[in-house]
């Protein structure tokens, strides 16, 4: 088990987190604030597939639109360049299928992947 929210998000005081940190929204989706995101940072996440992975960050209806370019920004300022940064793994569905076959919930509207 993970832990807590506030166990995964704590910065462990190394950086004075203001109130204000914990009001700003950085993914609405997943209803991260900025200083959930400097938190994980500061533990030493480093990539958004890594803090993708502990915090569900851009996997939420927007896919990262949102979130993404503010993140990338927090790396940045946490001292990874912008440059080193990657835009994360993008995985597509597994095998498509028609919206007519999930609207009747059957099977037979399946193409060959």
């Amino acid at each position: 088990m993970l832990g807590t929210r506030s166990e995964i998000f704590s910065s462990g005081g190394k950086q004075k987190m203001t109130s204000l940190d914990q009001q700003i929204i950085i993914c609405r989706c997943e209803d991260l604030t900025l200083s959930d995101v400097r938190g994980l940072i500061e533990k030493g996440y480093r990539t958004l597939d890594e803090l993708r992975r502990i915090s569900r960050l851009g996997m939420g209806p927007c896919q990262g639109r949102t979130c993404r370019p503010l993140v990338q920004r927090e790396l940045q300022a946490g001292g990874v360049p912008m440059k080193s940064q990657s835009i994360g793994v993008i995985r597509p569905p597994a095998m498509p299928i028609t919206l007519g076959a999930i609207a009747d919930g059957s099977e037979e509207g399946q193409k060959d992947a």
